[in-house]
């Protein structure tokens, strides 16, 4: 009955998760298009080009997630170094400079006869932008959404969050050639402090608080799954927001929008694949595999748009790509959730209890 009950609560969402995805896109431009005194006002909630109300949703998101980690199942992540060292070489090894590559290659070649040449170098600056900064908030609900353990993500979110702060303006000054890359610090300290520092503080205080009124049977089986729909919702709602602050964008510039989105897909796709494929060949359980491959192939939209806008501008093409890496990356990781979810099958079970998972 405890497991109906569960899969009830999350069915119709999980179910037609594409449905809504494309509703809430098509409502989000709508808004922007015909309601823009909306969206305009949610942008001026906004400290650090962190938008508030999306940061929310976003925490909204993270705190289900946050809610199931068992602190001793960090030290078991930090113990089991294959998945880092996926994580970390796919990021930082192959991934800024692969977005490159296949960005010029479209925008420079492919493309060449259909975007102008000085909007071209500024579109593919706001790929290198995109490619040179891994995920550190979605990759919560991508893994969520895969069953990917709690504490690995956390701990390789930790880590990219640390490699950022040291690598990424020396790696987006070598692939631009620039001589100097601001790196807005006031974004970068206020993502990690809400998409880390607040929901984990808040998941683990409620966890340690229900478990000893409740006992941790009550926790697992009762509290958590109550929340079950909550990440769904907030992503849906997030899509929403995000997509009525592009109305205008997208209705107005859909031509260079699709072509720049056809390098980023690529991207997302070759990046998950070389790392899920690479999980597989080491044999490491899918719980695992999955989050190292996921944060990959999505980015830190937010630093990302924040330096565009401050080396190129707002209206210009570096701010418009970085935001078309936003408006690519919701649907394509929807779509490497259910890749990740139908290819479960494929992960070797015999490894979890050398990881402790169940």
């Amino acid at each position: 009955m405890e497991k109906a009950k569960q899969t009830t609560g999350l069915g119709v969402f999980e179910k037609f998760l594409t449905v809504w995805v494309i509703v809430c896109i098509a409502l989000g431009v709508a808004v922007g298009k015909f309601l823009p005194d909306v969206p305009r006002f949610l942008g001026t909630l906004e400290y650090a080009h962190v938008s508030i109300p999306v940061a929310i949703l976003i925490w909204l998101m993270i705190y289900p997630m946050m809610l199931k980690i068992d602190f001793s199942g960090m030290v078991r992540a930090v113990k089991q170094p294959k998945g880092l060292a996926i994580t970390l070489v796919t990021n930082w090894v192959i991934k800024p400079f692969t977005m490159y590559g296949i960005s010029w290659f479209f925008l420079k070649v492919v493309f060449a006869g259909l975007i102008p040449e000085t909007l071209s170098t500024e579109y593919l600056a706001g790929a290198v932008f995109l490619g040179a900064a891994p995920c550190t908030a979605m990759v919560f609900v991508w893994s969520h959404l895969t069953k990917g353990e709690p504490a690995f993500t956390l701990v390789q979110v930790a880590v990219n969050d640390l490699i950022i702060l040291a690598l990424y303006a020396p790696i987006v000054a070598f692939l631009l050639g620039l001589s100097n890359v601001p790196v807005p610090w006031d974004t970068l300290i206020l993502s990690v402090v809400l998409f880390v520092v607040v929901p984990l503080s808040m998941g683990y205080l409620t966890r340690v608080l229900v478990i000893k009124k409740k006992g941790e049977e009550f926790f697992r089986d009762k509290f958590v799954t109550k929340f079950n729909s909550v990440t769904v919702i907030g992503l849906l709602l997030t899509l929403v927001i995000i997509f009525s602050f592009q109305g205008e964008t997208i209705l107005g510039n859909y031509l260079h929008i699709l072509l720049i989105a056809v390098p980023f897909i690529i991207q997302t796709f070759f990046i998950f694949a070389l790392a899920y494929f690479w999980a597989r060949l080491w044999k490491l359980p899918h719980s695992i595999a999955s989050p190292a491959a996921m944060i990959g192939a999505s980015n830190f939209f937010e630093l990302a748009v924040a330096v565009a806008i401050a080396l190129f501008g707002l209206k210009s093409g570096a701010a418009l790509a970085s935001v078309v890496g936003v408006l690519v990356e919701v649907p394509v990781m929807l779509t490497l959730v259910m890749i990740s979810n139908k290819s479960r099958k494929w992960f070797n079970k015999d490894v979890l209890e050398e990881y402790g998972i169940e």
